[in-house]
């Protein structure tokens, strides 16, 4: 029944915990089940979707992709867009995203990727830099539903809950959403 939750014992921020309820609550009400591909949150947003008791009824999968040779043998990332674009690129991110879909019965997958920190960042892509990306099953391949933020000055610990507290608003229903 949404709404009506345990308290649960956590180590993670209570932020997260509610942001992953509300999620869990907003895809159940719509009968929705979801699936997450994550690259610098490292499973933290399923982590989160998992601490709730009950969360198997609406989330599918969570592929912890790290490295880019995870992306191309889990998720099907070409080598192609992983040179040309890099692996922090909404390039990546939507093909993670579409890779999730393919791989699991999931309504909705959502994927990050970014530099964390503190070191890994560029000038064109500096530590803070995170993409998101959001594929829907059975909507058109072509339109792309991604995004870059930065998390400047956060910390790694902050860019790692900063966007995965952005993935998990990325897996509400649209219609449902803030």
């Amino acid at each position: 029944m949404p709404g009506v939750w345990p308290v649960v014992d956590t180590l993670l921020p209570p932020e997260l915990v509610e942001a992953a309820r509300a999620v869990l609550d907003a895809n159940r009400a719509a009968g929705r089940r979801v699936a997450v591909a994550e690259s610098c949150t490292g499973g933290l947003v399923s982590a989160a979707l998992t601490e709730l008791p009950g969360s198997s009824d609406v989330f599918e999968a969570g592929f912890v992709t790290y490295s880019n040779a995870a992306k191309q043998d889990l998720l099907k990332v070409s080598a192609d867009v992983l040179e040309t674009f890099g692996s922090v690129s909404i390039a990546t991110a939507w093909s993670m995203a579409q890779g999730v879909l393919a791989k699991t019965d999931a309504d909705v997958a959502v994927a990050i990727t970014g530099v964390a920190g503190p070191g890994g960042g560029s000038e064109r892509k500096p530590v803070g830099t995170v993409v998101f990306a959001r594929a829907e099953r059975g909507s058109d391949p072509s339109d792309v539903h991604a995004e870059r933020k930065t998390f400047a000055d956060a910390g790694r610990g902050g860019v790692r809950l900063q966007a995965a507290l952005c993935a998990l608003e990325l897996l509400m229903p649209v219609s449902a959403a803030p």
